[in-house]
């Protein structure tokens, strides 16, 4: 047996297991900077996260559609499939890390205001500083806590429409 062969029967999914999956940060990069860039670069690195939201959706619908072939309710698991990953990624990449890094940014500048006497770029530049290595500790939280609450919640309903078939 070719070890080779077993690398190759494990499928990759472009959004999640490469690179491109860090394209879903880009918004929480955006917040760490918004201290010292124009707001249009926030606002266009919402765009670049929302757009890879968007694509992993339409992926994870199209996966659907060819997982579930011409089985009934099949537009149904298309559009719990779309939906699920449309919401888990909205709020775990987008909206709770966003508000989370602008909000860690915002506290960090205004105590930095009060507690130091450094300039301002100083003080700006030490609060991307802090919202850029925060990153790396609110994903997981994020996620688990983004998982719990469509498992307690949205998921619930799936599972019932399921039932019901």
């Amino acid at each position: 047996m070719d070890p080779s062969e077993d690398k190759t029967s494990k499928t990759v999914d472009i959004y999640r297991d490469t690179w491109v999956r860090f394209l879903g940060y880009a918004n929480e990069v955006g917040e760490a900077f918004r201290a010292l860039v124009p707001v249009s670069f926030v606002w266009g690195s919402y765009a670049v996260a929302t757009a890879y939201v968007t694509a992993d959706a339409v992926d994870k619908g199209k996966k659907a559609a060819v997982a579930h072939g011409d089985k009934p309710g099949k537009t149904t698991r298309v559009a719990v499939a779309v939906v699920d990953t449309f919401v888990w990624q909205a709020l775990a990449s987008v909206i709770i890390p966003g508000f989370t890094i602008n909000r860690v940014c915002a506290a960090s500048l205004h105590l930095l205001g009060r507690t130091t006497k450094w300039p301002l770029p100083v003080r700006k530049w030490t609060t991307t500083a802090i919202g850029l290595s925060t990153i790396p500790f609110i994903i997981t939280p994020i996620d688990r806590s983004v998982d719990f609450l469509l498992d307690s919640s949205l998921r619930k309903v799936y599972s019932e429409g399921e039932k019901q078939e």
